[in-house]
């Protein structure tokens, strides 16, 4: 039996339940006619319960979905709200050692990911408990199998499918992952569409050069949706329970990038990617990443300034902003980073793990303390648990850019990477991270694709 995780809609109720009570709203009589009729609380970390639910328990769930439907966001289908217009940006962009500073994210980036890709979905004790057992914690280089007691293997099984790629032992260049899929396509949408790319562009580059069962969550709710005739940006809401989580943000990485010091147009850019699979949170925090990126592509901010470039796009009175804030300053205030992830688990353990809130919060408290620095940026974003891979991935981005070139990072991180992605988007498949930061400055200044 093939059990498709994401889709299912048995399971997507619970998730819907407990987002619409995030947003905000009184779902309880639904909760209760869900239970009443035997529906199950959505999964803790699966993406799909074991077995199907019977096909009068199904039904209704597909009718509880459409009950739940969100209302209108100001920036979804019934009235788009206006995109942030470059008006001011931190910095004037810097083109002069561009091309060093992205090869330099490029590997950041994959470097952060790997690093997080085998204790992803394992719960904060877990994390700690396996590195703690090879004296590795504070979380200073790769996760290793050799020398964790069988027993604790047993109680905190190592990702299943990315441990044969991710730990120290077994790294032998960069294994595929969506933190780095998006990052390819965006490549592709800004080569074949420039930067004044629409939705609907990114819509049907998916269809054209995603492989369907590389999606997840949000992202593979709205890749359904479009199968099924829906239009961006309704894909968006339809039966989407996950349009706040993490999908949009790692997707932002090369609309920052390809803005060397124009946060805002960045933004604009992550904004007009996000709708086809989020709305509200999940889009402030694909423009937050970007801007950040943005800023520190620019070149000569600090870690700081970026973050507040970052904070500059997005509402300040959104749920984001003020989970984001919380995180800088806790960072600020506390000497020890454990200390700051417990207070950050308290305050957000109620949101899934792959949340958009609670892993921008962990993300910028990462920045934050470690003060831009690469190592700490990366090892303390994946050490604070949640989404570790793309928290990771996102941290090396931004501290990769503040390095300044590739062979500012230390060769313990970018050396078992051997230069190599291994991907199923288009004809990317063993590039190089050289190559790609080439691929990547050329469409910096690329407004419209040629003719």
């Amino acid at each position: 039996m093939i059990r498709l995780t994401w889709v299912q809609p048995e399971d997507l109720v619970g998730h819907e339940l407990h987002q619409a009570e995030q947003e905000g709203r009184d779902v309880s009589a639904v909760r209760s006619r869900w239970v009443t009729a035997g529906g199950l609380a959505a999964p803790a970390t699966a993406g799909a319960s074991p077995a199907p639910a019977p096909a009068r328990l199904r039904g209704l769930a597909e009718r509880l979905l459409d009950e739940l439907r969100p209302p209108p966001w100001h920036g979804g289908p019934s009235g788009p709200a206006p995109e942030p217009a470059p008006t001011r940006a931190t910095g004037t962009p810097v083109t002069d050692g561009l091309r060093d500073r992205l090869h330099a994210a490029w590997l950041g980036r994959a470097a952060g990911c790997l690093l997080g890709k085998p204790v992803e979905k394992l719960p904060l004790a877990g994390i700690r408990s396996l590195a703690r057992a090879t004296g590795n914690w504070p979380l200073t280089t790769w996760f290793t199998e050799r020398g964790v007691p069988p027993r604790l293997r047993a109680a905190y099984p190592w990702n299943r499918r990315s441990a044969p790629t991710s730990l120290a032992e077994n790294i032998d260049g960069m294994p595929e992952d969506d933190d780095l899929n998006y990052p390819l396509l965006n490549l592709v949408l800004l080569q074949r569409h420039g930067k004044d790319f629409t939705t609907a562009d990114v819509a049907r580059l998916w269809l054209d050069e995603l492989p369907a069962g590389r999606t997840f969550t949000a992202e593979r709710v709205a890749y359904r949706n479009l199968l099924q005739g829906i239009e961006p940006p309704h894909t968006a809401v339809h039966r989407n329970p996950f349009r706040e989580w993490i999908g949009a943000l790692i997707r932002a990485d090369v609309h920052g990038w390809t803005n060397p010091g124009a946060p805002w147009a960045a933004a604009a850019q992550a904004r007009r990617d996000a709708v086809l699979s989020h709305t509200e949170n999940g889009v402030y925090g694909a423009m937050f990443t970007a801007a950040t990126i943005a800023s520190a592509a620019g070149g000569g901010a600090d870690v700081h300034a970026c973050l507040d470039a970052g904070l500059s796009v997005v509402p300040a009175d959104s749920r984001l902003a003020r989970a984001v804030r919380h995180a800088i300053q806790l960072a600020h205030d506390t000497r020890d980073f454990d200390d700051v992830v417990d207070d950050l688990h308290t305050r957000h353990g109620s949101h899934h793990w792959v949340h958009v809130i609670p892993n921008a919060a962990l993300l910028a408290a990462a920045l934050t303390h470690a003060d831009g620095d690469f190592t700490g940026s990366i090892t303390r974003a994946v050490s604070g648990g949640w989404d570790t891979d793309s928290n990771g991935a996102t941290a090396g981005s931004v501290a990769g850019l503040l390095a300044g070139r590739a062979d500012a990072l230390p060769d313990r991180w970018t050396a078992p990477l051997k230069n190599r992605l291994a991907t199923s988007v288009g004809d990317f498949n063993g590039i190089g991270f050289d190559a790609l930061a080439d691929l990547t400055t050329a469409l910096t200044t690329r407004e419209t694709p040629p003719s």
